[in-house]
């Protein structure tokens, strides 16, 4: 295993579940390109103030051999949603990374 993983979650009540998540989300990030040296992940609610309520943000790192990929998706009002929808992101760069690297 080449990669290290953070995780970092701000102003997050219960997060044990949704670190649990993200972690599994990495492993198979892992398991589409080995080569992943480190993943940073930071869910945060920022301190602003909205007419919906709380939004969630999160931020992916992820550091491959000659790049690194920065996702970074729109707040969502639910946590899982905002992770989802990162790693997501984050799959689909990783995957051109891979291809580009093949010669597709």
């Amino acid at each position: 295993m080449d990669r290290e993983l953070q995780i970092t979650a701000r102003e997050l009540e219960g997060s044990d579940a949704l670190i649990a998540k993200i972690r599994e989300r990495a492993d198979k990030l892992e398991k589409l390109y080995d080569h992943i040296v480190s993943c940073h992940v930071v869910v945060e609610s920022p301190e602003r103030r909205h007419h919906k309520g709380k939004l969630y943000n999160c931020r992916i790192h992820v550091h491959v051999p000659g790049e690194e990929i920065i996702i970074s998706r729109e707040p969502n009002e639910d946590p899982y949603i905002s992770v989802r929808d990162a790693f997501d992101a984050a799959k689909r760069q990783i995957q051109e990374h891979v291809d580009k690297r093949r010669g597709r």
